[in-house]
């Protein structure tokens, strides 16, 4: 980090008051700090006129205001997905989508999506992701989490203001858990982005300790999980964490969530062919499911060269989507989008990276 300076989106408000209050500086001083960072999209002190020219020339000297570095851009023809691949400041590359989509209710500016990574690399190594071939590097800083959000706002555009966060890019965000849970605060912040809390989703492959962490939480944060298969087996073939953490287990807890919190969780399903997209496949899923306050996303796999994996057909996918429906489990299936571009995570990365 440049001249060993701290990067000030490394601080929540509570700890940027704090630091501001020790200069002898009032509170709201931090406030207005906060706001030129994290709304505003401000770059450099300097341009916050509104504070003490001592206050500013402080921050200047202790303070960076980071940015990631856009390295590749791929951008759908067909539906204006955004593909990012951002360097960090140790050589590190992350990635980061914007997905637009249309209000369903019509009229508005619709939805904004952005999905953000929350480690480079990913040490859980899911058989059908391209995220963690290159292997775990390092867990992001919220910093650098907050960054891939102001860099696809910049990059969008003031008149498309970002509606909706997912941490679903590279990494399991829950094994991240400080960072992940601070950088999505400030962005729920009204000083922030302003995103609410129930526009946030934190995805996770199942990891329990952070899911325990998780629940705790007073904010009202949805959570995601990635399922991928109803079988103990399948799903330790498919997502190795399966053999720590089993269908069993995970279930037990997600039950204990459920009740406890009052809330629904969203399990995310990719259908792949001839591996976990079958009828008898749905039928597991909804035995598994019963009486859960869940719905399930249904994700045909977007075509990866580096596997041997494929979506199935539009036919197969309604039939597994009517079993649900008729065992009562709710379930939506996830338009592609994308699909002109390096779209599933961990494929933008990885082509760069094996470029080099």
């Amino acid at each position: 980090m440049a001249e060993n300076k701290e990067d000030i989106k490394d601080l929540s408000l509570v700890e940027l008051t704090a630091r501001i209050k020790s200069l002898n500086e009032p509170p709201y001083r931090a406030e207005q700090v906060f706001e030129w960072i994290h709304k505003k999209g401000a770059r450099t002190f300097g341009l916050m006129t509104d504070l003490p020219s001592k206050l500013r020339d402080y921050l200047t000297n202790k303070f960076l205001i980071s940015g990631s570095e856009i390295i590749k851009k791929q951008v759908s023809k067909s539906d204006g997905t955004r593909k990012y691949l951002f360097k960090l400041n140790d050589g590190e590359e992350v990635e980061g989508v914007y997905i637009p989509a249309k209000d369903p209710a019509g009229g508005g500016t619709g939805r904004h999506t952005i999905c953000l990574s929350s480690q480079a690399g990913c040490a859980f190594g899911c058989y059908f992701c391209a995220s963690g071939l290159l292997g775990f590097k390092r867990d992001l800083r919220c910093g650098e989490i907050l960054d891939q959000a102001l860099a696809i706002q910049d990059d969008i555009g003031a008149a498309k203001r970002i509606t909706n966060v997912v941490m679903m890019g590279t990494g399991e965000p829950l094994a991240n858990y400080d960072n992940v849970i601070k950088a999505i605060g400030i962005m729920n912040s009204p000083l922030g982005l302003g995103i609410g809390a129930r526009k946030i989703t934190v995805s996770t492959a199942g990891y329990i300790p952070g899911m325990k962490r998780f629940m705790q939480e007073k904010e009202q944060f949805e959570l995601s999980v990635s399922l991928h298969s109803a079988d103990d087996i399948k799903r330790s073939r498919l997502m190795p964490i399966n053999k720590k953490y089993p269908l069993a287990e995970l279930m037990e807890f997600c039950r204990e969530y459920t009740k406890g919190k009052g809330r629904i969780i969203t399990f995310e399903y990719i259908l792949i062919k001839d591996v976990n997209s079958s009828p008898t496949d749905a039928q597991n899923l909804a035995k598994l499911l019963k009486g859960l306050n869940c719905k399930v996303n249904l994700i045909p796999f977007n075509a990866v060269s580096d596997f041997k994996f494929a979506p199935p057909s539009f036919k197969d996918v309604k039939i597994f989507q009517e079993i649900l429906e008729k065992a009562g489990i709710n379930s939506t299936v996830r338009a592609e989008k994308g699909a002109d571009i390096d779209a599933a995570c961990g494929q933008l990365r990885l082509r760069e990276t094996g470029k080099s």
